[in-house]
This record gives structure tokens, C-alpha cells and sequence, in this order.
């Protein structure tokens, strides 16, 4: 796999220099910088490709190939068969549209299971489903001690009135990893349709539709060096049945069913080139394998990250940390707050030395709700596969030096 500087190479963003200091970006989990293959694949659709789809001209055609290419692109991404593989605005709208149609084969008193884990987005969609047509919510308990779930509790939650499990496979806030396969076959066994959340956990843990056993899954390639789209896995089966709304002339096979009106082809075009980035960066004879290699290594090296950002802080009198500890399954993502100032204030403190994060809920406003941080939040800091060892050591060293304001 390439040395962290030769990837680093790949990103222009990486050269931004902020007051007297180079910038280090932190904020993956909430959208990661672009390397210029994904920049120039999208360039190079829109200057030389760009057409509506299945039209009898060249550039119209070119683009239904593209578009063909990027779903066997993902299909390697998620294990699973292209047809299997729709586009989207982002998660969030994946989301609210699947469960429109899903809503519409369930019936009052009929439940959904959630966990407090979740991104909102993962929860709003089915909420809206409670209040229209009478769905009951049920919600599996966040351990605020140490920010994970108990999945040993997750079979007392279904009944024979249970339609659907929306879980959630990372926590964007926490970095907690869910074992959602253990929960997906919980659900599998009593007839319960599953919709995971893999936009935290694709940056860091290749997915594979298969093991996990799940009937819908969506992602986000912001999240993992693409441009802002949203990418669902469904089985082919239940595309071709979930009574999705849609404009009558428009396809009714799967995928193209779930994909209002015309999509962000650029986008598609630049999300494929973000899944081949990160194959390029691993050995194999197939782009599955190759991806495999890549996550194993980039797995291998955000878990030093971690383990390194997590001991330099834990050691400063002023800061608490949130989530599972660096032995536990987890992401490169570290939620904490620091005594006294306020997360934006931290932020803010800590742009002023290059260091870019993030700061409130981040849609996870359950979590942050739970743990008593509302309504400010946490601070988050992400590794990713530009990351370094110096510049988790300047993030240590600044932290331990913000003061709070003086009013």
C-alpha cells in the first residue's frame, strides 16, 4: 500500500496553509477531502459526456455506460450485484423515500425497532411514519458509560408486530461500531426487514451486504473521498416490490424505480472514482480484493491513529472522552469535550492553529441528548487515510493549551 505520503499527494486540500499553519483536517466524519482523480473524473464527464440518459446519441449512451460502470463499481463495494445498487440526492432523502413506500405496506399498531445510536436521518424517516399511519417506535437503549448497545436486548424489542429493524452498523458521533450482522440475523429470524446506516462505518470497514444479511443499506461517498451523493444496496427482489412513489413513464425495474428523476451524473461519475481510489491504494486480482487489502491496511493504521489521539488526550486533566475505548470495535473518531469551554469555542480555538474539526450533534441527537451535552454538543475529530502521527500530535498539544474566553 502507498506510504501516507503519497496518498496525501492525491489531495490538493492538503496544502492549505491556515494563518502560519498547515492545515490538518479532522473533520472526515463529517465529509472527507477529494483526491484529483474524483475531481477530474467528474470534470471529464462534464466537459466531454455530459447527456441525459437513454437517448440514441453518442453522448447520451456514453453516460448510460458510466452510469453502468459506476453501479458495477459499487456492487464490488458492497458485495452484492449491480442491479442491486440505486443513486440518490444523499442518505437522508435514500431514506425518507424508501420509507415512504415501505410505510405503505404497514399498518397501525405495526412497530419499528431503532437504537439511540443513530444519525436522525436513520430516525426521522420513521417517525414521520408514526405520526401518518400510526407506526409504534421502539428504541434500543444507549449505554451512556461507554456509548455502545446492548444487542442481548434486541430480541425482547421484536414482536410479531415488528415490520422493520433500522440500525445503524457505526456511530457518526461515538466512532461505536454495531455489530449489525448479529442484529440483522436477530431480525431475519422473525421475518423483520433491516435498513442499515453504513455511512460512519464505509469510510472504515468494508462493507459486505452479504455477511451483514441485510435487505437495504445506504452510504454517503463524501464520506469516503467522493463528492456529496447518496448510494443504496437493495435486494433486487424487494426494489422490484416496495411500493415506491414514482412518475409513471419512469422505469419500474430495479434500480432505476428508487431514482427520482434525473440524477447528479457528475456525481455518480466522481463516486466511482472515489471506490477506485480506494482500490488503487490495495493488491489483488479483482477491485473486491483489492479494496479488501486497502481497508485492512487503512484499518490497521486509523486504529494507531486512534489509539495515539485517545491516550494524548485521556492525559489532559481538562478533557473527557465519549465512546468505546481503542480496544473496543470502533472507528477513528473520537467525541470529547473540554472543561470550561464551550465545543465551538474549542473549534474555533483550534482552527485558529490549522486543525480543522467539528463541533455540535451531527444529527445525533439522541446520543448527544443521552450523555447530557445538549444543546452544545460534543467536539469530534476523525482519522483518515491522510492522516499522521504529527498531526495527531499537534491536535494533543493545541487542546492542552485552549483557554476558555474571557468575557
Amino acid at each position: 500500500m502507498a506510504a501516507v505520503g503519497a496518498i496525501r499527494a492525491e489531495f490538493p486540500a492538503l496544502a492549505r496553509v491556515h494563518g502560519a499553519h498547515p492545515v490538518a483536517y479532522f473533520d472526515g466524519p463529517g465529509g472527507t477531502q477529494v483526491p484529483r482523480v474524483v475531481v477530474e473524473a467528474m470534470q471529464d464527464y462534464l466537459f466531454h459526456h455530459n447527456a441525459n440518459t437513454h437517448w440514441a446519441y453518442p453522448s447520451s449512451a456514453e453516460t448510460d455506460g458510466m452510469i453502468e460502470a459506476a453501479r458495477a463499481g459499487f456492487a464490488d463495494f458492497f458485495h452484492c450485484r449491480p442491479a442491486e445498487v440505486a443513486f440518490g440526492l444523499n442518505m437522508t432523502s435514500l431514506v425518507f423515500h424508501l420509507g415512504r413506500g415501505l410505510g405503505r405496506g404497514f399498518e397501525s399498531g405495526d412497530e419499528i425497532v431503532l437504537t439511540e445510536l443513530e444519525h436522525h436521518a436513520n430516525v426521522a424517516p420513521w417517525q414521520a411514519l408514526a405520526r401518518e399511519r400510526g407506526i409504534r417506535l421502539r428504541m434500543l437503549p444507549l449505554r451512556v458509560s461507554d456509548g455502545t448497545v446492548d444487542l442481548a436486548e434486541l430480541s425482547g424489542l421484536v414482536t410479531p408486530r415488528t415490520r422493520l429493524l433500522a440500525i445503524t452498523a457505526a456511530s457518526n458521533s461515538l466512532g461505536t461500531v454495531v455489530d449489525a450482522a448479529a442484529a440483522c440475523a436477530i431480525a431475519r429470524q422473525a421475518g423483520v426487514l433491516t435498513v442499515v446506516d453504513a455511512v460512519h462505518a464505509a469510510p472504515h470497514r468494508l462493507l459486505d451486504v452479504q455477511a451483514l444479511g441485510c435487505d437495504f443499506l445506504m452510504c454517503s461517498a463524501y464520506k469516503f473521498y467522493g463528492p456529496h451523493l447518496g448510494v443504496l444496496f437493495g435486494r433486487q427482489e424487494l426494489l422490484e416490490r416496495v411500493d415506491l412513489p414514482k412518475v409513471e413513464p419512469a422505469p419500474d425495474t430495479a434500480p432505476e424505480r428508487i431514482e427520482t428523476g434525473t440524477q447528479n451524473h457528475e456525481g455518480i461519475a466522481g463516486a466511482l472514482a472515489a471506490v477506485n481510489f480506494l482500490a488503487g491504494l490495495g493488491n489483488g486480482s479483482t477491485r473486491r480484493a483489492r479494496l479488501a487489502a486497502a481497508f485492512s491496511e487503512l484499518h490497521h493504521r486509523g486504529t494507531a491513529l486512534f489509539h495515539r489521539l485517545w491516550a494524548g488526550l485521556k492525559a489532559q486533566r481538562r478533557v473527557r472522552l465519549y465512546g468505546p475505548p481503542p480496544a473496543a470495535p470502533r472507528t477513528p473518531t473520537l467525541g470529547f469535550t473540554v472543561g470550561g469551554i464551550a465545543p465551538e469555542d474549542v473549534v474555533r480555538q483550534l482552527s485558529q492553529r490549522g486543525l480543522f474539526l467539528s463541533h455540535g450533534d451531527f444529527y445525533a441527537k439522541t446520543v448527544v441528548d443521552r450523555l447530557g451535552l445538549a444543546p452544545e454538543g460534543l467536539v469530534r475529530a476523525g482519522c483518515a487515510c491522510y492522516t499522521t502521527e504529527e498531526e495527531v500530535d499537534r491536535l494533543i498539544e493545541a487542546v492542552g493549551e485552549i483557554t476558555p474566553r474571557r468575557g
